[in-house]
């Protein structure tokens, strides 16, 4: 039975959202009150959570696991999509973080101005962003949505950008004003990393790549009594998430009622190791020959 769990993961989106734009506006401010380049770029980064909240919301809505006419699949590969655009803005953020460094470096700028209530403030920023990223994280992992995991990824680098940067502006407050242009360049990297790592986790699911080892699925199948072999095995999908598995089942049995069996055998075995799951099974007859159990390398 797959689980439509949209409403739950749409709350945290719409929640996140809200503390997500309290602390694009925070840091905007503080940044123009000090001429801050790596905190307007911190900014910047916020901007595209709050994007990606609203990504994630559009993408959640269409993301139905319940397969209909259009979709006999299900709409699951919305969420990824939704992750992959997560990647693109974060991609953008840090062009822009690196682009406002290189012209401070070339062309120069007003010097920064940071206070102590200035800082205290940036404080209660991290603060909220520590909470949007643990609890988005916990709710992704318990309901299983890529889009709740990959944003929580994206606020986690934002925490430590936020780090960097007002252990950045702690240094220009002391009189080091060099620490501001220098932070901007881990900043531009964090961002980027954080970028990749959402794309790395969902780029196997919209390629449809193998899912589970054929050996592990041939290891199961034969496993139950009356199966004697197994071929051209198939998986995709992601496992934990949802996964497709397709082969063909030789089996010993002198009807169908009996092979329908010794299937639903192997069904309830595939199941119970690797829900939710579909599986396609294709029952052949004893005298059956193959050897090859998955599809071979087409280099």
């Amino acid at each position: 039975m797959i689980s439509d769990n949209r409403a739950e993961v749409r709350k945290v989106l719409i929640i996140t959202l809200i503390l997500n734009l309290f602390v694009m506006g925070l840091k905007a401010i503080v940044g123009s009150w000090t001429g801050s380049l790596s905190l307007l770029a911190d900014a910047l980064h916020s901007v595209t959570d709050s994007a990606n909240n609203v990504l994630g919301l559009i993408a959640s809505k269409f993301s139905s696991p319940h397969p209909d006419r259009e979709h006999p699949y299900g709409h699951s590969k919305f969420e990824a999509v939704g992750a992959l655009g997560i990647a693109a803005f974060l991609g953008i953020a840090c062009f822009e973080i690196l682009q406002g460094a290189i012209e401070r470096i070339l062309k120069g700028g007003e010097l920064v101005k940071i206070s102590l209530p200035e800082l205290w403030l940036l404080l209660i920023v991290l603060g909220i962003n520590i909470f949007v990223a643990f609890y988005e994280r916990a709710v992704g992992r318990r309901v299983g949505s890529p889009i709740l995991i990959a944003d929580a990824t994206h606020t986690m680098s934002d925490i430590w950008v936020t780090i960097s940067v007002i252990g950045g502006l702690i240094g220009v407050w002391l009189g080091y004003q060099w620490m501001d242009v220098v932070l901007a360049f881990p900043v531009a990297l964090l961002v980027f990393w954080s970028g990749w790592s959402v794309l790395k986790e969902n780029l196997p699911w919209l390629v449809d790549q193998m899912a589970i080892a054929p050996e592990v699925i041939h290891a199961i199948a034969t496993s139950v009594p009356g199966v004697i072999n197994c071929h051209d095995i198939a998986s995709r999908g992601v496992v934990g998430r949802q996964v497709f598995i397709e082969m063909h089942l030789i089996v010993d049995a002198p009807d169908v009622q009996t092979a329908h069996q010794i299937t639903e055998q192997v069904e309830s075995l595939l199941e119970e190791r690797f829900r939710p799951v579909r599986i396609l099974i294709h029952v052949e007859p004893p005298g059956y020959k193959s050897e090859q159990i998955s599809f071979e390398n087409k280099e």
